[in-house]
């Protein structure tokens, strides 16, 4: 089954500037009002406990250490943070609680600026194809929606492949997805080879011209070989049609599962060598601390974060303003 669907045209004329100015207000202002459960785990405990204290001692760094891994920032960050404030105050350096709290928002700031890159289309690949990975529940087809049209908004000519062929709607999901942007997809019937439909994909892709492909694939568990083994036989089908592709191998994580989320990026990146992290749901969790966790163990790129299920609710990271919304607190 192949369905073709008329693309809309998009044209933006802003200057650069401004287009940077007014998205990262927008991304400030959209993060903190999604985080604001890990805000409550994490950053407002944390302001009650050391601001305002006049004196640092280790037992107040001991309880810094329990909230940090209570939020799931994980112990190896909360381990080289409650070092760091430890060295501190033995050098007399943590003259009052705002220190602490100035040492703590400059730490995660720090870990989280290497992982700041957006993605990038290059022209010269036609199609740029972007693998989309991920267990089941994560919310990856609603995130492909959601990048399609960001994608568009920038100008791009984007097609859709279908290869989810595993579960039953998944096609039917990510045909809504496509109408809902104008844009054509490929797929095939249920049970087809994921691989098959993804190498059509390319081809349409290929002789339409088009900028993106966006290819899904079917969730799966980290911890079954089998199902991670598919992936690198679809990643090798790919390459054999361009020796470039996949340009980006993207994993979807879904912050509300906290530490769990960490063991699914490290099998996938295993598995895959990812190029990039889309980090999802976290306006509903308080869990959002994991995400430095993910940096400090992989350094992967997090390109975007999902802050709902509108098809707008997609915001290009960026780690200064996430840490300043997630240390902004409201009076």
């Amino acid at each position: 089954m192949f369905k073709f669907l008329k693309r809309k045209e998009f044209e933006i004329e802003i200057p650069n500037e401004e287009v940077s100015r007014k998205g990262k207000n927008n991304f400030f202002n959209r993060i903190k009002k999604s985080l604001q459960k890990t805000r409550h785990q994490l950053t407002e405990s944390l302001a009650s406990l050391v601001l305002g204290k006049k004196q640092v001692d280790a037992a107040l760094i001991e309880e810094v250490e329990d909230l940090l891994l209570s939020a799931d920032v994980g112990p190896s960050v909360t381990q080289d943070i409650i070092q760091l404030l430890s060295l501190k105050l033995t050098r007399n350096q943590l003259a009052d609680g705002q220190a602490v709290w100035e040492v703590l928002q400059q730490q995660l700031g720090e870990l989280l600026q290497p992982c700041e890159s957006a993605l990038v289309i290059n022209s010269a690949h036609k199609p740029t194809v972007i693998l989309v990975v991920g267990v089941n529940g994560v919310g990856k087809t609603t995130s492909i929606g959601k990048l399609a049209h960001y994608l568009q908004k920038q100008g791009k000519q984007v097609m859709l492949a279908a290869g989810d062929t595993f579960r039953a709607a998944a096609t039917e999901q990510l045909t809504i997805w496509a109408e809902r942007n104008h844009i054509s997809i490929i797929a095939q019937h249920q049970g087809a080879d994921s691989a098959s439909v993804i190498y059509d994909a390319f081809q349409a892709a290929k002789a339409r011209n088009m900028d993106v492909l966006i290819a899904d694939t079917a969730g799966r568990l980290h911890t079954k070989n089998n199902l991670m083994q598919e992936l690198q036989k679809v990643k090798k089908v790919i390459s054999k049609l361009d020796a470039t592709a996949p340009h980006e191998i993207m994993l979807i994580l879904d912050a509300g599962t906290g530490q769990n989320a960490l063991l699914q990026a490290e099998a996938f990146n295993e598995a895959l060598s990812l190029t990039g992290l889309m980090l999802t749901k976290l306006d509903g969790t308080a869990k959002g601390g994991i995400i430095f966790a993910i940096a400090k163990k992989l350094a992967l790129p997090i390109r975007f974060v999902g802050l709902g299920e509108g098809i707008d609710d997609l915001e290009v990271f960026s780690s200064q303003e996430f840490v300043r919304a997630l240390f902004t607190i409201e009076k």
